[in-house]
Parts: structure tokens; sequence; C-alpha cells
């Protein structure tokens, strides 16, 4: 579909990509993965046609659509959300109003008979026919559904996009490109912006699409189960994997393994072959054998193991000053902006050393509440921090808050006090930023690279309360892991607000819920909590509240049963999913053949068919096609009450 010939990108003469290739078929769900900096982004804009490569082609049929969601804030004026959204149908719009156009001139003319009057007649049939061809379903119904499962409220819809955060606004723009249907979907970091909700909705979206899909995310869950393809970029090269992100990670490491026996026996027998040259080059007696090696020695094709890219985050909170027991005390809070309340005499508490999540839909309140906690806006109630608490805190725009016009040496430089200045060169090289990487401007570096400079800068004073709001933004995900094992063991207290699944787990023992202005505390990590929201749905609709058995823990696996649990419910319902459109296929098959044999049957009346071989046996055929895809129907049919049975 796409094809990717020998594409090179060079940046002042350096390659960031070197003559790669690759194919982009219909219905692939690809994962691009690679550090920040490997050149995800790049790659997607010259898809996209943002950007020419230095070398090489991208061949894309003419028809084929493309719809593609940057990683950058899309600034959206004038228009309110539903009209934005309506976008994504500009050209249905435009028949339309072109269909009632020519129907209101055709009523008002009374020149039936001319020439005029007859082409109008066949613009609007041929428009009316346009329409009915692209026009398959009630749109606005698919954009109401679109934006509800984004997030939006109907309530929204009327508003002005200007009225909205950059990510709701990102939301607007990712509404549209799913409306689109485009035959390639390329996503640059979607789940940045959304809540743990409606990114449960875009990946069973984007599972069921049949858009081709490659997609930039750092959500390894998400990727996990959208993608079933990898596609890694490492030091200017792709390693291309046809399985999903998991099973990549352990292929690839077998890969490597291989590789590296392979290279060390061929470097051994080489070695015992220079040496036997060495040792008979001189001896007559020998002269055939050592020619016979040289010549194998020069046909040999050497083994090559492929590169690492080993730049690693380094990073280690410092060590936290003891805090009181209670660091945050809340009682009765409630804030309101004008008549909107958002959180309605909240209460909780957080004791030292506990790692907590807040989690819950965007606007909620969860941004509000820690900015009550640093006191940056005023509320009504109790909030009290225990004592000797020092708050580190990193905003989830921290590293848009950056100086672009400084360089990354010259960002810490200018907040760093006392002997930490003589370091700073040290904890840049931790922090990836070694040698010349420290000193390029801030406007130049990725997403990535500027939310690890905003991290150190948090790492410049010892703290004992964190609070990191989306910390995970645009970080790869060897830096998250990275990030992760920091957190989990740093000595102080952590509250995290984040809506990225893998990076919670095994991270928090608590989850505090926002939602309807309150905030419900769940103990237990974040697949506990997605668990019980599962059952609370099921109930809500009054379904079954069954559950699968818990997989029975074991020290040698990595994942919570809770995880796998929440996993094995989402596979069953994926396969429910797949064995009811089975169902629903077999079904449409069997009333058309029993419709085809129906007429059939009647044909055979005549005596003309009754004794043509040839129809007869196709009459046979085609019952024989009827009673095996019966006998398919209630195999399936059992399987789908067997599936329902263990929801």
């Amino acid at each position: 579909m796409i094809s990717i010939e020998q594409l090179t990108v060079e940046f002042g003469g350096s390659p960031l990509f070197d003559s790669i290739s690759f194919l982009i078929n219909p219905k692939d769900k690809i994962a691009l993965i690679g550090k920040n900096g490997a050149g995800k982004t790049t790659l997607l804009n010259l898809i996209a046609g943002k950007q020419n490569p230095t070398r090489g082609n991208i061949v894309i049929p003419s028809d084929l659509t493309i719809g593609y969601l940057p990683q950058q804030i899309i600034h959206t004026k004038g228009s309110t959300v539903m009209e934005e959204a309506e976008k994504a149908f500009e050209h249905i719009i435009k028949i339309q109003n072109d269909v009632e156009r020519y129907a209101d001139e055709m009523a008002a003319r009374t020149d039936y008979d001319s020439e005029e009057y007859l082409k109008l007649i066949d613009k609007h049939a041929r428009a009316s026919e346009h329409l009915q061809i692209i026009n398959t379903g009630n749109f606005q119904a698919e954009i109401e559904k679109t934006l509800l499962g984004l997030g939006f409220l109907r309530t929204d819809f009327t508003r002005q996009c200007s009225e909205f955060s950059g990510g709701w606004r990102m939301r607007i723009e990712l509404a549209k490109i799913l409306l689109q249907d485009p035959d390639v979907l390329l996503l640059d970091e979607p789940t940045n912006h959304l809540d743990i909700e409606s990114i449960q909705w875009l990946e069973n979206f984007l599972i069921n699409s049949g858009s081709a899909v490659i997609l930039v995310s750092h959500d390894r869950a998400f990727i996990d189960a959208v993608t079933n393809r990898t596609i890694e970029i490492s030091l200017g090269r792709i390693y291309d994997y046809n399985t999903h992100y998991s099973e990549y990670v352990e292929l690839r490491k077998e890969r490597r393994e291989q590789q590296i026996r392979a290279y060390e026996n061929q470097q051994k027998m080489i070695q015992d072959t220079e040496e036997f040259i060495e040792r008979f080059r001189y001896k007559a007696s020998k002269a055939v054998q050592v020619q016979s090696r040289i010549k194998q020695l020069e046909k040999l094709e050497r083994i090559e193991v492929d590169l690492e890219d080993t730049s690693r985050l380094n990073l280690k909170f410092p060590p936290s000053p003891r805090s009181g027991s209670m660091p945050v005390e809340i009682e009765n809070l409630s804030k309101s902006y004008g008549d909107h309340l958002v959180l309605d005499n909240v209460g909780l508490i957080v004791n030292r050393g506990e790692k907590v999540a807040f989690v819950g839909k965007n606007g909620e309140g969860k941004s509000t509440l820690v900015k009550c906690i640093l006191n940056e806006v005023s509320y009504s109630g109790k909030l009290k921090l225990g004592h000797n608490v020092q708050i580190g805190y990193f905003a989830q725009n921290q590293a848009s808050l950056l100086d672009e016009n400084l360089t990354v040496f010259q960002t810490i430089d200018n907040v760093a006090v006392g002997d930490i200045r003589t370091k700073i060169r040290d904890i840049l090289g931790a922090f990836m930023f070694g040698g010349e990487a420290s000193d390029k401007k801030v406007k130049v570096l990725s997403g990535g690279e500027r939310s690890r400079l905003a991290m150190i800068r948090l790492l410049l004073e010892p703290v004992n309360l964190l609070i990191l709001d989306e910390p995970t933004n645009h970080l790869d995900m060897p830096s998250k892991d990275v990030l992760k094992e920091a957190i989990k063991a740093f000595d102080g207290t952590a509250i995290i607000v984040s809506h990225d699944r893998e990076f919670l787990d095994g991270l928090v023992t608590k989850v505090y819920e926002f939602g309807n202005q309150k905030v419900r505390e769940h103990m237990g990590g974040i697949y506990d909590f997605l668990r019980k929201k599962k059952i609370e749905n099921l109930n809500e609709l009054g379904l079954s509240q069954n559950q699968p058995v818990i997989p029975k823990r074991t020290e040698e696996k990595e994942v919570s049963e809770n995880k796998l649990l929440y996993e094995a419910r989402k596979k069953l319902n994926r396969k429910i999913r797949k064995t009811e459109k089975d169902v629903e296929q077999t079904e449409n098959t069997i009333e058309k053949l029993e419709i085809e044999l129906s007429d059939m049957q009647s044909q055979l009346e005549k005596p003309e068919k009754a004794s043509d071989p040839e129809f007869v046996m196709h009459l046979q055929k085609k019952q024989r096609e009827l009673e095996q895809k019966m006998y398919e129907w209630e195999i399936l049919a059992e399987e789908l009450e067997e599936l329902n049975s263990q929801m």
C-alpha cells in the first residue's frame, strides 16, 4: 500500500535514517518505537508529506487517504466543537447543500422544457446519486458517538473550541481524523492528553478499525492491545517484527543473543584460519591449503551484530528529609470557579512514604486539588501539610515552560545554587545530555528531551513530597521504566497524576478516583481499581457479576495478578466480539443461500431446468454449502454461548 524505499534523512551531514526500506500493508497496526530523538516523528512527517527525505522515495497510491495527528497543540478558533468535528464530513455537507439548492431552484422555476431546466435535473440527479453512494449513515450520530467516547459532554458540543485547553483541542482534532475514516492513520502520542477511560475507548476503536495504523506511543499497555507489528528505529536503522510490542522485546533479545553467538563462533573460526595461514604461509607442502584458506576468508560473509543504543537515563532522587507522619491531610475541602463546582467536601489522608495515584476524566479536579495542596488557589475547608513537608512539583506543562533560547547547560545553571553548580556536567551526562548535547538550544530538543531537562530541575533540591502531573508524557519506554524505578526507590511520599496504566502498575498502593465533584479512595494498585470499575459498570448495566478465576501469584511472574485478570477480561471481550461478528456473517451467508436455493427450487419446476444436469449439480452444490454453513453456525453459536457464560 505504501512503500518506503532506501529512505535517508540527514541533519547537518549526520544521518537520522540510513537507507531504510519497508512496506505498510492494508490493515497493518504498527507500533513505531525508539528512543526520544530516534526519528519517530520525522518518519511520520515524511509519510504524511510534511517533510522531504534527503534521498530515497515514499511511494503512495494517488487515491490513498491519510489522517495525521501530530504531537503539537492544534489551535482551533472561530468554531464550536460540533462545527469543527463536522469538518470531517465537509465533502458530504457540500453535496447535501448542492442537492437542496438544486431542488429549491427546480421548485422555483417553471421553464420545464428548457435546456437549462433539463441540465438542472441532471445536476440534481447526479448529486443525489453521489450523496447516496458516499453517505452510508447518519454522520451526526457518528460525530456524537466519537466526541462522547473521547470524553466530551453533550453540553460541550456548542462551546467554542477556544474555550478548551490545548489537550482538549487535540482531542477535537483526533475526533476529526477518526471520523474521516482514512486508509492510513498516523498517530503521534495520541494518549498524552487522554484519561484512562478515553484511552480504553480509543483502544477499542483502533482495534476494530479497518484503517492501517502507524502509532507512536509510550503507553505499553495501549500499543500492546492495538498493534500487531513493531518497527523499531535505532541508530539510523529499523528492525521490523511481525508481532506486538511485548513479544517483540523477547524476540529482539533472542535475535541479538543468536547474533552474538554466531559472531563469536565466526570470529573464532577466522582467528583459527588466520593462525593456520601464518603458520604454514612459507611451507611449500601446505601452499595449496594456505591458498584455499585465504580464498575462504575472502569469500566469507562477515556476521555483524546489530548496534545497540546504549545511552541510558540514570535517575536517582536524592535522600529526602524526614516529614511528619501525614504529609497531606484534607477535610471537607470544596473548590469552585465562579458558579462551577469542581470539588465538593473532599476528604483524604496521604501517609508518609505512600505512593498514590490521582485518576479520573480530565476536568474532574485532579490538577485543581494539586493546586490546592501547592496553595496556588483559594478553597474552603481544611488542608493541612505535615511537619517539615518540602514539595517537589512536576507540572504537566513543565517542559513547555522552558526558555527555548537558552542552552541545556544554561537552563540548569540558572537555577542551580551552591555546590551543585560544580556537578552540572555530571548531572546532565546522567540524563543523556553529555558532551555537545549540553550546548544544544532548548528549541531544538524533542518533547522527550525537554521533559528530561525539566525533570533535572526537580532533582536540584532534596524534597520529601513529590507531586508529578503526567510525568511520562513524551518520555520513551526505557526512560519511563527508569523514572518508575526511581520513584519506587524514593524514600519520601509521592502523588502521581497519570493515565498510564503500565507506569502506575506496581508503583502505587492506593488510587484516588475523581468524578462528580467527589474523590473516592480505592485501596490497592491500578489494576485492582480498573477491575473494580469494570464490575461496577457491569452492575449498572444489570449484567452478570461472575468473574474469571484470578491467576495464582508466583514469584517468577513479573506482572501482577490484577493485571492478568484485567487483561484476561479484555481478551475475553475481544473474543466475544469476534465470535459475534462470525455468527452474524454466517447468518447473512445462510440467508443469501436460502434465498438463492428458493429461487433455484422454483426454476426446477420448469422441465428444461429439471433435465439440465449442470443445473441440478449446481443446486446440489448449493444445498451442501447451506448444510455446511448451518453446521458452522451451530458450532459458533455454541462457542458464543460458552464465552458469554464466562463473563
